[in-house]
């Protein structure tokens, strides 16, 4: 389904020019210092005529080159069904031990794993970890780096507490934006830029945040703090400005959750929230942090878990093409799609939940109940067709073409040897230019 275009374009047009303060991060390659494309304005998609863009050096909207992309392409059309459903898997897993986390993304070939809390000691484990992942993906073939992600937004969801440097809450991000324009928004881009660096350092590829939810405030459950603000506006200029920073710190930033988590009145960890908004009041409330951040180059959304009556009523977000061809279609996003985790209560008993997904357009399936099974589910469901090799092929692709992009810039973008510094000075500069 198509969906009417948006109507708040004209408006955030304006906005989204706002948002290229002059932080001393550095800009990511071909990303213009003072104002960023609109979705319209970006390079074709997997889908658009190779012929429209000659130049395999062209980057894409959303971080890769036309290159990168088509190498991509040419690669994964060569996989084994299991190759290919693996790498489609962001997985789950229990413990701390990670040779046994390596040895379930090499036999299952996995895209890579979500480190969570419970996955954590301390930081040599953290770092034994990522790199057993990453020699898992290597001695598996592929020679781009594994999908390694950690919920690491500042505040109260931040895993990595007390081996990382703990930042604000992003309503930070959004008190310091509304309290000075330039101010604010280079403190949120170092934020960002010093988060994505010492993610980095331990060896994290991802970073899902920022939060581009808009709050409603105390009958908001889930987001609360994690969100910017309660003012699209702002927060449309703080999402997008902290993917900036995450895109010139070289790490695959995710902006969450589409297209709107901040008005659901409950929790999608343990139920499916409906939500009643109409398609204008989404539009007008929800959707601007996300058409700003996809104009600064978003690499990657994340997809709720919700009920949205005047979309896909009855669906979750996460498993109806509706909601996709919103973000795709009238947004103009191009880059990875990622489900929230499949493990949520909103999802979790769904029927063949990463099937479902995949075949709505999902590229990228996060943290499922059981890796293993979902990886034999998805295998057998390409071998029948329930998948088709084609969609399996384009969101595999897009995963590999981003992971190339990542891997480019880390390497030309290196860790400050100061990092813990750079990162304690930034959380400073955040917290006192937002209080």
């Amino acid at each position: 389904m198509r969906l009417p275009l948006l109507t708040t374009a004209t408006a955030l047009t304006a906005g989204v020019l706002l948002i290229g303060g002059c932080a001393s991060a550095p800009e990511p390659a071909g990303d213009p210092a003072s104002s960023s494309p609109s979705p319209e304005a970006v390079s074709p998609s997997a889908e658009s005529p190779a012929a429209e863009t000659t130049d395999p050096d062209a980057p894409l909207g959303w971080g890769p080159t036309v290159g990168e992309l088509e190498e991509a392409q040419a690669l994964v059309a060569g996989w084994s069904s299991e190759q290919l459903a693996g790498q489609v898997i962001v997985g789950r897993y229990l413990g701390t031990d990670p040779a046994a986390v390596a040895a379930m993304v090499r036999e299952h070939h996995l895209a890579g794993v979500s480190v969570t809390n419970g996955n954590v000691v301390d930081e040599a484990q953290v770092r034994a970890t990522t790199a057993a992942v990453s020699e898992a993906v290597a001695a598996d073939g592929r020679d781009f780096p594994a999908v390694i992600g950690v919920d690491q937004e500042g505040g109260y969801v931040s895993h990595l507490r007390g081996i990382a440097t703990e930042f604000p809450a992003f309503d930070a991000a959004g008190a310091a934006i509304a309290a000075d324009g330039t101010t604010g928004r280079e403190a949120v881009r170092q934020a960002a830029y010093a988060t994505g660096m010492e993610v980095r350092d331990l060896g994290f590829t991802w970073v899902f945040a920022p939060v581009a939810d808009v709050t409603i405030g105390a009958a908001d459950p889930t987001i609360g703090t994690r969100s910017a603000s309660e003012d699209p506006a702002i927060a449309a200029k703080a999402t997008a400005t902290a993917v900036r920073g995450y895109d010139a710190a070289g790490v695959v930033s995710t902006i969450k959750h589409f297209p709107g988590h901040g008005a659901a009145t409950s929790d999608s960890h343990d139920t499916l929230p409906v939500l009643d908004s109409s398609l204008q009041e989404i539009r007008s409330h929800d959707l601007p942090p996300f058409e700003a951040a996809i104009a600064s180059h978003a690499p990657a959304v994340m997809m709720s878990h919700l009920d949205l009556t005047a979309i896909a009523p009855g669906v979750p977000a996460s498993l109806a093409p509706e909601v996709y061809d919103l973000l795709r279609d009238d947004l103009g996003f191009e880059g990875v799609t990622i489900t929230d985790s499949l493990g949520m209560g909103a999802v979790a008993a769904s029927w063949k939940p990463a099937v479902a997904a995949l075949n709505a357009g999902a590229d990228l399936l996060l943290m499922p109940v059981d890796t293993v099974e979902t990886h034999r589910v998805l295998t057998r469901a390409i071998d029948d067709g329930d998948v088709t090799r084609k969609r399996a092929e384009e969101a595999a692709s897009r995963v590999v073409a981003l992971q190339m992009w990542q891997q480019r810039v880390a390497e030309a973008t290196p860790v400050p040897a100061d990092v813990t510094t750079l990162a304690g000075e930034a959380a400073a500069a955040l917290t006192s230019a937002a209080y």
